[in-house]
This record gives structure tokens, C-alpha cells and sequence, in this order.
């Protein structure tokens, strides 16, 4: 298999899982959830900030994971999806240090920040011009 055909492949299995994710965050169901894993620091004194917190990550996910399939865009696509997964880490630790509160959410701290390092280097790799 060639580099550019690998680079083709790991950016559209990034597109689907983050497409995939992004979409979640309007089901209401799971809006609901992620609305509840928003540290308190970053929740503002107006009750929808968590809503609307919610609602831009799923567009976030939606444009890089599309963006990632767009010749031309892909490497800022990467890239930005990358500091995306930086950002919204701090929810994933709060929701990590709350299990009782948050069920299958809070998955634990480090296998977490593992799994986050490893989806951004995916997405660093995958931004690599071919």
C-alpha cells in the first residue's frame, strides 16, 4: 500500500468517526450528557452555555471531519482537529473525576489522555501533505 493511499485511508476513517461524533452532539439524548460534563469554570452564568458549548464542538467535528476530505484543506483540517481534542480534554478529565456522576462517560483519566495523544497524533498524521 502506498503512503498516499494510507494517508487516503486513515483520513477518511478520521472523517467518519468525527463526522459520526459530531452528529451526536445534536441527538438530544447525548447532547444532554456532554451539555452535563462541562467543567463548571467554563459554564458561564447563562444555563444554555453548555448547550451552545455543545452544539459548536459538534460543528467543530463536523467541518474537520469533512475538511479532512477536501484536497487542499486536509492539513488544516489535521491540524485544527488536533487542538479541537485539546481543548475539550478538560471536560473528558471532569467527566474522569466524577464516575459516580457521569456512568460510561467518565471513562478513566489515563487511558483517556492515552487515547486522546493517540487521536491527535491520527490527526497530525493525517494532516502530513502526500
Amino acid at each position: 500500500m502506498s503512503i498516499e493511499v494510507a494517508s487516503l485511508v486513515l483520513r477518511i476513517v478520521l472523517a467518519i468517526a468525527f463526522v459520526a461524533m459530531g452528529v451526536l452532539h445534536f441527538v438530544p439524548s447525548a447532547a444532554r450528557g456532554m451539555a452535563a460534563i462541562i467543567p463548571p469554570a467554563l459554564r458561564g452564568s447563562d444555563p444554555r452555555t453548555p448547550r451552545r458549548l455543545v452544539a459548536l464542538t459538534g460543528v467543530c467535528e463536523i467541518a474537520g471531519g469533512v475538511g479532512l476530505l477536501v484536497p487542499g484543506v486536509h492539513t488544516v483540517a489535521g491540524i485544527l482537529l488536533a487542538v479541537f481534542l485539546v481543548a475539550v480534554f478538560p471536560a473528558n478529565a471532569f467527566a474522569a473525576r466524577h464516575p459516580e456522576r457521569f456512568g460510561r462517560l467518565a471513562i478513566p483519566f489515563w487511558p483517556r489522555l492515552i487515547g486522546q495523544i493517540v487521536l491527535i497524533g491520527l490527526c497530525l498524521t493525517a494532516a502530513v501533505p502526500v
